[in-house]
């Protein structure tokens, strides 16, 4: 077993708990990573043939690099803001695999251009004087955790060389001048919005009066890069309207207390892990009268501290969804920490919750945040403030319950779990054990496992081999 975390605190969070120092330890871990690939891509492209990035595209790169470290020296809390901000995640990991590619992509040097719009984001928030001209791939000159300008004449569909943008930053404000149309002056508010009177500025404003403000990201153009989400027919929502924007407002403050309602851990959860939502489009073929599910949400390896969701139909919704998506961060963060299995990948077992069969990881994932769900929606019922409440979570208390314990045997069997991983998965039975001694009311658990057994049935017959 891997000795970078104390044998109690994987325990606590086998238990699908985790205080403040088990996941301090995840979110320090993930932030490390962070620097060493970024310090990566810079060693990438200094070895880096011509062809595949020309001495003027590595000069460039040096220059914003040099900007960046000056960043840090001038005010290292507001550049490590940018820096460990989840979608520059996605943004570094595509650059490297391009970088790395025997062919290189057509779009790797305008992805090595955001660079400089990451450390212009950074003196900025540091308050480094500074002055430097980019190119805004599509149009669009997206500045991360501060917002986006689209350029006069140009639109998502732009083709041609990307425009420039000459970028002055002088006693907090930032000014940014197109090579046509008038130059745009950004000034940040106390609250450190970054506001514009141009209409082409779309400032990111966070979400607050929940458990921390988180930003909203609807406008980083690597927020859903590489994600697989159109394998799903899933996609980014458009940037967000007024009436939008308000919803998720709504959703997120009423969220918090929700989330104390469901124990300390889970309101924990959303105070440390989380920094940014990624609004997606409804799923295909959602609405009150389709087939489809209502709802989507996720997250990425590669953007620790992210949630990507469509809209919360209400704030139970988005606290669920938080419950259960965080779970997926916590434990994507603790397998680069200590590897807990070293199963090959192979999709073939039942998980509850999914049609299709599972690689021993995703079952492992699902197991984990369902053992949260559960425990959330326990907590929930024994503190409900009306009967249909109290229904709704004895109800999905019993489905996730009947439903890890369904998967638990499968992976308490494993020969492919690590020390470590025997260590989190008989905490994770433990738990369950836990959640056994505060049943529900008489028929929630006898429906719960019908369902579940009709679920294996189901899943039998269609991948009996």
């Amino acid at each position: 077993m891997s000795s970078r975390i104390p044998l109690d605190l994987l325990r606590e969070l086998g238990r699908s708990e985790g205080g403040a120092e088990a996941l301090g330890l995840l979110v320090d871990d993930q932030r490390v990573r962070r620097l060493l690939a970024l310090r990566a891509l810079l060693d990438a492209v200094d070895t880096a043939r011509t062809p595949t990035v020309p001495r003027s595209a590595a000069a460039r790169v040096a220059e914003h690099w040099g900007l960046l470290e000056a960043a840090d020296r001038a005010g290292r809390d507001a550049t490590r803001q940018v820096l460990y901000y989840p979608l520059l995640g996605p943004w570094v990991r595509r650059v490297l695999r391009g970088l790395a590619a025997a062919v290189p992509p057509p779009d790797l040097l305008p992805d090595l251009e955001h660079l400089g719009a990451v450390a212009a984001a950074a003196a900025a928030r540091a308050g480094l004087p500074f002055t430097l001209r980019l190119r805004a791939a599509n149009g669009t000159l997206a500045l991360p955790t501060l917002g986006a300008h689209a350029l006069p004449g140009t639109d998502a569909g732009h083709r041609g060389p990307p425009p420039d943008v000459e970028l002055t930053h002088r006693g907090g404000r930032l000014t940014l001048r197109p090579a046509a149309g008038p130059p745009a002056v950004l000034c940040r508010r106390p609250d450190g919005i970054w506001e514009s009177a141009d209409p082409a500025w779309r400032p990111l404003r966070p979400l607050t009066g929940g458990p921390r403000p988180v930003l909203l990201d609807d406008l980083d153009p690597f927020r859903t890069a590489d994600s697989g989400l159109e394998r799903h027919g899933l996609k980014p929502a458009e940037p967000l309207g007024t009436a939008e924007r308000a919803g998720w407002q709504a959703a997120w403050a009423g969220a918090g207390p929700l989330l104390e309602r469901g124990g300390p851990t889970r309101a924990l959860e959303a105070g440390i892990l989380l920094d940014c939502i990624v609004p997606l489009a409804p799923p295909p073929q959602a609405g009150p009268h389709a087939a489809g599910p209502a709802h989507c949400s996720g997250t990425r390896r590669e953007a620790f501290g992210a949630v990507l969701s469509s809209a919360p139909q209400t704030p139970a919704f988005l606290a669920a969804t938080l419950v259960h998506e965080l779970q997926h961060a916590k434990l994507s963060a603790l397998t680069e920490l200590t590897p807990l299995h070293h199963d090959t990948g192979t999709t073939r077992h039942w998980a509850p919750w999914r049609p299709d069969p599972r690689p021993f990881d995703g079952l492992l994932q699902g197991t984990y945040s369902h053992l949260a769900l559960a425990d959330y929606w326990q907590r929930f019922a024994l503190t409900a403030e009306n009967a249909l409440e109290r229904h709704t979570a004895w109800a999905e208390h019993s489905r996730c319950r009947e439903q890890v314990g369904a998967a638990l045997s499968t992976l308490l069997g494993s020969r492919a779990l690590t020390p470590a991983g025997r260590v989190l998965v008989g905490a994770m039975a433990d738990r369950l054990t836990r959640l056994r001694e505060r049943p529900p009311p008489e028929g929630y658990l006898a429906r719960a496992s019908a369902y579940v057994e009709t679920s294996r049935t189901m899943w039998r017959r269609q991948h009996a081999r």
